[in-house]
């Protein structure tokens, strides 16, 4: 065999073999590269709840974690309670905008069960779902939906 035929042969063997082996390898790096963001995206959202948390550990005079309506509420605290509420459905929102999809894969759908979870804890709470129409104004259509259906089915259960 000729040097010419072997360079042809190896040309062969790179462009059948080679080609296909590096897309491969490719398409798995990308892969591996959203799950690490995904991940990242999740794990950052998942400190900002810790940290809303710490917030309403700081207010305990509001009942925050109690699943009847607070009554006897003053006007201060009640403004407090609905800025805290305020915040609660911006971080829902963004957890959303950023983890829900239709067709999700099963861990995606883990991450975003975690959060239909918390969104379903505040939806129990009576004072929650009670300010949901004035917290819901101007927020993103879908989120404002897909929330009212869980707080409705929520009060149901």
């Amino acid at each position: 065999m000729t040097t010419l035929e072997t360079w042809e042969l190896l040309s062969y063997v790179v462009t059948v073999v080679g080609l296909p082996l590096a897309i491969a390898v490719f398409i798995f790096e990308q892969r591996k590269e959203r799950d690490s963001e995904e991940e990242e995206v999740y794990q950052l959202l998942s400190d900002n709840y810790q940290e809303f948390l710490k917030i309403t550990l700081e207010h305990p005079d509001l009942r925050l974690f109690a699943s009847e309506e607070t009554s006897t509420l003053s006007e201060e605290q009640r403004e407090r309670m609905f800025i805290i509420f305020s915040m609660l459905i911006s971080l829902f929102e963004r957890a959303y905008l950023l983890l829900y999809e239709d067709d999700m894969k099963e861990k995606q759908l883990r991450r975003w069960r975690s959060w239909e979870d918390y969104m379903g804890e505040w939806c129990n709470r009576a004072d929650f779902r009670s300010s949901l129409p004035a917290l819901l104004r101007g927020e993103d259509p879908e989120f404002a939906d897909y929330i009212n259906h869980l707080a409705a089915s929520e009060q149901d259960a």
